[in-house]
């Protein structure tokens, strides 16, 4: 057998222990990857800082969802309605209460945190496929909620609501987009950092502990359900500040805008990096947002076939997503070290 075939053969058992511990990047490549963050948009068109922003956005919502499936084992097909929220309270909060916009995310978590808090708490006595379902009636039922009349002085109605793009603070000399981007990969971070202690500490061990085996952690003194309810809020919490985010980014707020395709594209961002594995999010949010526009460059009539393909392929190719490539890799790099 040769070398590269003895690193996938042991690659595939190693992804299988992965879900055990939060995985994440070393030190080293961390801080390569936040210089090109914070190198790159110096150099590239505002389109192109645009989409990067976006990247950042969907890859905190995809990793919200990895705190909640990849860290408690608890299935959603709602985050769209949680990304929905967030994006109307900073919306309305600005447009409406003349708020600023960097103090409406903080405000836009605990609202999120909240419902996601209490959604959790009915949903306790559902798991797996059952979980999945009620999560997805949420998500299919918000668009229809903001459409409510009642509502629609502050959220617009049908129509929506149009969000003014903040200047760069004190006189920065840079453009709405280049601020908004580094703003966002502050946020970015510091939600990352916040997101792996999590995982490291003892309420990140219950989660995980809940996740393998949920009567096994109760009989370890687990508060099975402040838990399952606190990964809830947690993850509904971080997807409301990227729905801020988003809101804030695009401008602009409409119930169209969050229905259940999103809540299904960040689940297979998720999956595309690899459930668990927190850096595989932001490569999943990569996977949903320029994949789709590769397919529609091969061919604009069949894009959603071309997409599907590509999807095939990825998930065959690499069944456990960005994070087995990740491990792959630094297997090959052993060998070759030692060779």
């Amino acid at each position: 057998m040769s070398a590269a075939e003895e690193v996938v053969a042991e690659g595939h058992e190693a992804v299988e222990a992965v879900p055990k511990r939060a995985m994440t990047l070393g030190t080293g490549t961390s801080l390569v990857v936040l210089a090109a963050l914070l190198i790159v948009p110096m150099f590239v068109k505002n389109f192109i800082i645009f989409q990067m922003t976006m990247l950042l956005i969907y890859g905190l919502a995809v990793l919200a969802l990895n705190i909640l499936t990849g860290g408690s084992g608890q299935f959603s097909l709602g985050q769209s309605a949680f990304y929905a929220v967030g994006a109307y309270t900073s919306a309305v909060l600005m447009e409406h209460a003349n708020i600023n916009y960097a103090l409406t995310i903080p405000i836009s978590a605990a609202v999120c945190f909240a419902f996601g808090y209490l959604f959790g708490k009915p949903a306790l006595r559902l798991s797996g496929v059952y979980l999945a379902l009620a999560t997805f009636a949420l998500a299919t039922a918000m668009p229809q909620l903001l459409k409510l009349n009642f509502l629609e002085h502050w959220t617009g109605g049908v129509q929506g609501l149009v969000v003014t793009k903040p200047d760069a603070p004190f006189g920065l000399p840079m453009s709405q987009d280049m601020w908004l981007y580094y703003f966002t990969l502050i946020v970015t971070v510091l939600i990352y950092i916040f997101s792996v202690n999590l995982l490291r500490s003892r309420s990140g061990r219950a989660f995980m502990a809940i996740r393998d085996n949920e009567i096994a952690a109760s009989s370890m003194g687990v508060n099975v359900a402040l838990y399952k309810t606190l990964a809830f809020g947690v993850s509904a919490g971080i997807t409301g500040v990227a729905g801020s985010l988003g809101a804030i980014a695009v401008q602009f707020v409409a119930p169209d805008s969050y229905t259940i395709t999103l809540a299904i594209s960040l689940f297979l961002g998720m999956v595309v990096g690899g459930v668990g594995w927190l850096p595989g999010s932001f490569v999943g949010a990569a996977f949903i947002i320029f994949v789709p526009n590769m397919a529609e460059s091969i061919s604009k009539g069949l894009s959603g076939a071309v997409f599907g393909v590509l999807l095939f392929l990825v998930i065959y190719l690499v069944p456990h997503g960005a994070r087995q490539v990740a491990i792959l890799g630094q297997q090959l790099v052993g060998k070759l070290r030692k060779n």
